[in-house]
């Protein structure tokens, strides 16, 4: 099916402010045709100005020397529909770094950075290009992701039409897939700090600055989550920053524990990564095939769930500190 370009009377009639995401054929008749016409309303995505700055802003603390420091976020004055966001000019060029480099970038931003509130989540809500993600504070790295995954799959077939295979095999994953990888990396002695991540670290989101030649990230969906999470659109071909990098965070990054479950949690994390593309671009619909494929490959791996886990699952103690005066 092609994607075609609307008439302006068509597109006047959509409500005000809203963007057309696609426009692509669905049937025809001898004297008609019809069209799906996805469209988004820039009214629930006014947001995205106060998450670009508050996740920027984030980053900024951590990493100054690799971010811009945003300037202000606002809502326009003559229309309460509308947002701005304003950071300063940085001379970039379209180069990414070396990939040592990038990675003491990545490692300082997750092992400095501090929540908040100890916990995982965001203070604001960003959005993964137009959804907005989950981040409700919470303890549990497990329940933040199958969360923040359960919506992935929602937006993709509110966008690409219901897949019952999707959703029947998906189910199965989050039943032993994501607790069978994510259990364990925060029982039996074993826990993970909640890091600040950018959130979508692609290699469109870094560039060098040419008056420096320093790195610099930008474009974040930040939120306090695993580190690894960063690795997430690091997997598929399409990517310039892919494998290779991932390998090399695998021999000297920091993984967790336990290490040798790092290449499917990896693969896991990419699952969701594809999901959401799917979904914002028709182009790349494909990739709801290759999520399936992926799911079922670690189903058949993890079968079990986790039963087949053979390490400690027992809860971490919790310490509780009281004040003496």
């Amino acid at each position: 099916m092609s994607q075609i370009e609307l008439d302006a009377a068509i597109l006047a009639a959509f409500p005000a402010g809203s963007t057309v995401v696609s426009a692509v054929e669905q049937l025809n008749t001898n004297w008609s045709r019809g069209f799906r016409v996805d469209i988004i309303e820039r009214e629930e995505l006014i947001g995205m100005a106060e998450a670009e700055y508050e996740g920027q802003l984030a980053m900024h603390l951590v990493i100054p020397d690799h971010t811009t420091k945003p300037t202000a976020w606002g809502f326009f004055q003559g229309d309460q529909t509308k947002a701005w966001y304003l950071a300063p000019f940085r001379n970039l060029r379209a180069e990414l770094p070396p990939l040592r480099s990038f990675l003491a970038i990545m490692q300082k931003m997750h092992r400095q950075s501090v929540s908040p509130t100890g916990k995982f989540g965001f203070h604001v809500t960003p959005y993964y290009g137009p959804p907005p993600m989950i981040v409700d504070w919470t303890d549990s790295w497990e329940i933040f992701w199958t969360r923040e995954f359960r919506s992935g799959l929602a937006y993709v077939q509110r966008m690409r039409g219901e897949n019952p295979e999707l959703v029947e095999v998906a189910e199965e994953f989050l039943q032993k897939v994501v607790p069978r990888l994510l259990r364990p990396l925060q029982t039996g002695g074993r826990d993970i700090k909640p890091s600040l991540c950018h959130g979508d670290l692609w290699d469109g989101n870094i560039q060098m600055e040419i008056d420096t030649d320093r790195p610099v990230l930008f474009d974040p969906c930040s939120f306090f989550g695993h580190h690894e999470m960063d690795l997430q659109c690091m997997r598929g071909a399409r990517y310039t920053i892919g494998l290779d990098f991932v390998e090399l965070y695998k021999k000297e990054g920091d993984v967790s524990e336990p290490k040798e479950d790092f290449d499917d949690r990896n693969a896991m994390y990419a699952v969701r990564n594809d999901i959401m593309v799917a979904g914002m671009w028709p182009q790349w619909a494909s990739l709801i095939d290759k999520a399936i494929e992926e799911m079922r490959r670690l189903l058949s791996k993890h079968p079990d769930g986790l039963a087949g886990f053979h390490g400690d699952l027992r809860p971490n103690e919790v310490v509780l500190a009281r004040r003496i005066d």
